[in-house]
């Protein structure tokens, strides 16, 4: 049987982590995930969203917490993340951030990989770094192989495509574990101090 953790879509961890900055109903969830652009990340729609919170909740990681009703509008049903919850999203990111056959994934985790401490993180990376050399050492030198072989380049551009964004990222990645190592690169609510407290005021706005 499949755990909670391995039932959770990337939908779903959007909406954990979001109750992680504070209880809220699903449409401040909507606004504020679109006002974030989060929609590059996964489709967001209002019917999907209901039914992922829905599905939260029957699976005890959200819980609700009150009902409203502003004027004549529906009643809104505010929820709190509860502390299966929380672990939820630090286990999906810890499963997910390493793995290098799930890019939509990654770019979930990555975004949510400040849930966990800087020192956990690194080391993550690091095995996904490990990964990642090992797929452009194979893109590489099976291109150079099959050129060797008088193999017509033309029939290999995907393989030269892959080795190159492979790379691509290796560089980056290798930049942003030099960043990660330097005690100065702020990690994770505690440090950021006051630019959280910022970033997060934009919820008051996105309250109707």
């Amino acid at each position: 049987m499949k755990s909670a953790v391995d039932r959770l879509t990337p939908l779903g961890i959007m909406v954990l982590a979001l109750l992680i900055e504070g209880d809220m109903h699903p449409y401040e969830m909507m606004r504020l995930m679109r006002g974030r652009r989060e929609d590059r990340l996964v489709s967001i729609t209002n019917g999907t969203l209901y039914h992922t919170v829905g599905r939260l909740e029957r699976a005890g990681l959200v819980a609700p917490v009150r009902v409203e009703r502003d004027g004549n509008r529906p009643e809104r049903t505010t929820y709190t993340l509860t502390g299966d919850g929380a672990e939820a999203v630090r286990e999906w990111v810890r499963r997910e951030l390493p793995r290098t056959d799930h890019p939509a994934e990654f770019r979930i985790a990555l975004a949510e990989a400040h849930n966990l401490d800087r020192v956990e993180v690194i080391d993550l990376l690091r095995a996904r770094r490990a990964g990642l050399e090992g797929q452009h050492a194979l893109h590489r030198d099976g291109r150079e192989d099959a050129l060797q072989r008088a193999v017509p380049e033309v029939y290999l551009l995907e393989v030269e495509r892959e080795a190159v964004l492979l790379e691509t990222e290796l560089r980056w990645l290798d930049g942003l574990l030099d960043r990660l190592d330097d005690q100065s690169f702020p990690w994770g609510a505690d440090e950021l101090g006051p630019s959280t407290d910022s970033y997060l005021s934009e919820r008051k706005a996105a309250r109707l």
